[in-house]
């Protein structure tokens, strides 16, 4: 069992507080991702399940026990940090077989788990080189090893792909998947990488200001954003956010001020007779993106930018076009940034606006 629990945390360095009150709850066995943009608290709260950071306040508890006084060494859990922190004189076999020796465990059983774990990562041909003899995905891998060995409750990764090239980091992503898929155990991962988490995860924790803005399913994050960071956050490229004294021709009925509305670039299409029913702007299409299945247009309207993507053929550049979204497609949001729901479109437009 190793459901990790984190009740009231809380984490200041002098007058800094950095995570205000933090509750959550990592499912076992799950893949949870923390994202978030730089200084969000991502690694701190990592660091603090892992007991390398001490909470101020609140209760950690790892598999049912509670673990704030409860030493790295003694949490069952393994760290797989962005530098790898290998030990350059020892061979790959030295830096797996480590952590096994200073725990006691006999020659036998050590080279059994070391035979085992590296043939699980791909290393079992590499066991007699150095790290400066390997590749970058290669030290991953060693890592990520010496990780295993140990045959902890949870694994805690932070940020482990950010020092490989593209091709690499993509390959290392489906390698990170399909080990968690065989041994089970909960993966915590850390990334500012909104791809990276929406491709890996099962879970995704976004946070921003040391708060949890949302915790939920990659589909539900990009689908029901329940606010406008998460909504801004989550998505390439991310979701237009217009004011709604902009919009045009667009009257809302609500309970509460809507004061911005958004649409996915996707959601968006060019509306060549005025046939398809929406929200309408009108706007010059300033660049166009190709990559290769899909177009990623930028149009400027007289009320702002916003983003179309689409799969059809190209079109020229620096032409109007008139874009039409469907009503049940726009997403309204407050003047806090919270997503409003049972917000009405009072009037249908009834010609093409001529602004956003």
């Amino acid at each position: 069992m190793a459901k990790i629990e984190l009740i009231n945390i809380c984490k200041k360095y002098k007058d800094e507080t950095v995570i205000d009150d933090l509750n959550l709850t990592i499912k076992d066995g799950s893949f949870t991702v923390l994202v978030g943009p730089s200084g969000c608290g991502k690694s701190t709260t990592l660091r603090m399940i892992a007991g390398l950071e001490t909470a101020t306040g609140g209760e950690i508890r790892i598999g049912g026990k509670r673990v704030n006084d409860t030493a790295p060494g003694h949490r069952d859990v393994a760290m797989v940090f962005q530098n790898y922190a290998l030990y350059p004189t020892m061979t790959v076999r030295g830096n797996i077989e480590f952590g096994l020796k200073n725990r006691g465990v006999a020659k036998a059983e050590r080279e059994k788990l070391i035979a085992e774990i590296a043939e699980i990562v791909g290393l079992d041909q590499l066991l007699d080189r150095k790290p400066q003899q390997l590749s970058g995905g290669q030290r991953q891998r060693v890592a990520l090893a010496r990780a295993m060995v140990k045959k902890p409750k949870v694994f805690i990764l932070d940020e482990p792909l950010s020092n490989l090239d593209a091709k690499l980091r993509n390959q290392m992503r489906t390698e990170l998947i399909q080990l968690h898929r065989r041994l089970g155990t909960t993966f915590v991962y850390v990334t500012h990488d909104q791809v990276e988490a929406m491709s890996m995860g099962d879970e995704i924790v976004v946070m921003h200001q040391g708060v949890i803005q949302q915790a939920d399913t990659p589909m539900k994050l990009y689908h029901e954003p329940a606010n406008l960071f998460t909504a801004q956050f989550i998505g390439t490229p991310a979701m237009n956010v217009l004011d709604t004294r902009d919009a045009a021709g667009l009257s809302l009925e609500s309970e509460s001020t809507v004061a911005k509305l958004g649409f996915r670039p996707e959601q968006a299409v060019f509306d060549w007779g005025g046939m398809h029913e929406g929200y309408r702007l009108t706007g010059e299409v300033m660049t166009r993106e190709s990559l290769g299945a899909e177009n990623i247009y930028q149009i400027k309207a007289p009320g702002g930018v916003f983003f179309v993507k689409t799969f059809l053929e190209p079109l020229r550049e620096e032409q109007t076009v008139r874009v039409v979204v469907p009503y049940e497609q726009l997403y309204y949001f407050g003047p806090d940034g919270k997503r409003l729901y049972g917000v009405r479109v009072q009037e249908r437009q009834l010609a093409a606006a001529g602004g956003v």
